[in-house]
């Protein structure tokens, strides 16, 4: 049972007693989830990119006109567009059959994200964003998934690059001949060497982030501002915003050959070393601990590069890495992670607001890291006596839950690891309510970690 509840807890996100004795094999219950092409796949939404783009309208037509009812009713419906997505997502992530597939989700999801913490208007584009730019590419290679974030609507927006404009281009001189000043955006440019591809530690300088910013000009959005209601709304290269001439990014000429510079610019990026093992370090401190042995490193470094990021082969290499294994290590559970663990015991058959709620409560919410770095994955970045103590009260609250399905504190032990059964069952012995043995067991230390 301790390999089942190592694999649920580590690379899975939690389970009841009921689903951990039906896994036979743990190592085949994971490689099984990855070798599902469709495994990523959630349900459809039930709005459209068409509805959010009639909302942005809507929203910018009535604070144009000052109408304070006309804003606030806009608002309102932005809010409630935004926590559907939100709720859909977390029920996905609660039910899924693939757990291991949607920590992969939420973990990508994490290293190239968007945040409505910095821009609010940006609404349920955060969720297109995930269904649509990390999702299909969650198993497929690195490169593809980082272009396709850097091609979506939910970047373009979030670090400006669809209002940047080549110095020399001729949108930029049309611009000044009518007294406007359009220019150079770096904010994506800086953060795809920084933190998508090469890390901060990477080969790069002031220089390429400006050449790089230079050959992803002309990446912008159409349809995003009214216009034809029948055009998608989407990404669109304009060659008359895209500064001409060549570039050099890391020592290497790109001729000017428009959209082509930035996906053959991005591509490198994604293949170079440095970005092997910075994704690599990344991925073994998420699923082995907060400082995680070098030999495991080099070996998903290796196999990032050798397969060119081939994501599904990664993630089998972390199935297979012995430290990964290793039960005296673990991670802190993220306050995101925890809520999900705890509501899998027992799978709600709907997500309410309050879920939501407390995720905000304890600082993790959904799709709204404080930065472009996204939320932080160790224990010192959730383990603050606040964070602690705000967990504990919640857990109150999902021990109600837990005693509603029938759950036991007793049989809920077997979700925590064999060498902290003994300390608990004095504890549980005791005085408590039966609900506040479930709190204690679910609050306590033993559940925190994975």
């Amino acid at each position: 049972m301790d390999a089942t509840l190592h694999a649920v807890r580590r690379f899975g996100l939690g389970a009841s007693p009921h689903e951990l004795a039906a896994i036979v094999d743990p190592q085949s219950w994971l490689s099984r989830q990855i070798g599902d092409r469709h495994a990523a796949r959630m349900p459809a939404s039930n709005s459209s990119m068409q509805e959010l783009v009639a909302l942005f309208d809507e929203t910018r037509a009535a604070r144009q006109s000052g109408d304070e009812n006309a804003i606030k009713a806009a608002q309102r419906k932005a809010r409630d567009l935004l926590l559907d997505e939100l709720l859909l997502a977390l029920q996905h992530r609660i039910h899924s059959p693939t757990p291991f597939v949607e920590r992969l989700v939420a973990f990508w999801s994490n290293h190239l994200c968007v945040s409505l913490a910095a821009k609010p208007n940006m609404g349920a584009l955060a969720a297109w964003y995930e269904r649509d730019a990390i999702r299909p590419h969650v198993l497929g290679r690195y490169e593809d998934m980082v272009l396709a974030s850097a091609q979506h609507p939910a970047m373009l927006t979030y670090l400006d690059n669809a209002a940047s404009i080549g110095p020399r281009s001729r949108g930029a001189q049309r611009a000044q001949s009518r007294g406007r000043n359009r220019g150079l955006n770096e904010n994506y440019a800086r953060e795809l060497l920084e933190l998508h591809t090469l890390g901060v530690e990477g080969p790069y300088g002031q220089q390429d982030v400006e050449q790089l910013a230079r050959i992803l000009t002309g990446w912008t959005l159409r349809g995003m501002r009214g216009g034809d209601p029948q055009q998608e709304p989407g990404y669109v290269f304009r060659p008359q915003l895209h500064e001409p001439g060549s570039k050099t990014l890391l020592g290497k000429r790109y001729p000017e050959t428009g959209e082509t510079e930035g996906i053959e610019a991005i591509r490198d990026l994604c293949r170079h070393p440095a970005t092997a093992h910075f994704i690599a370090d990344k991925l073994a401190r998420h699923f082995i601990n907060d400082r995680p042995p070098t030999s495991a490193v080099e070996r998903i470094a290796e196999v990032f590069a050798s397969t060119q990021g081939d994501l599904r082969e990664i993630a089998r290499t972390l199935i297979d890495l012995e430290e990964a294994w290793d039960t005296d290590s673990a991670k802190f559970r993220s306050p995101q992670d925890w809520i999900v663990a705890v509501l899998r015991i027992a799978p709600p058959p709907e997500i309410q607001r309050p879920v939501a709620a407390a995720m905000r409560q304890l600082r993790h919410p959904v799709w709204a890291p404080p930065s472009p770095k996204g939320f932080g994955d160790t224990l010192a970045d959730w383990a603050d006596p606040d964070s602690l103590m705000n967990r504990a009260e919640l857990a109150r609250q999902l021990a109600r839950h837990l005693k509603r399905a029938g759950w036991q504190a007793k049989e809920l032990l077997s979700l925590v690891p064999e060498s902290r059964h003994s300390e608990l069952r004095a504890v549980l012995g005791g005085d408590l309510s039966s609900r506040d043995q479930v709190a204690l067991l679910v609050g306590g230390p033993a559940f925190q970690w994975r």
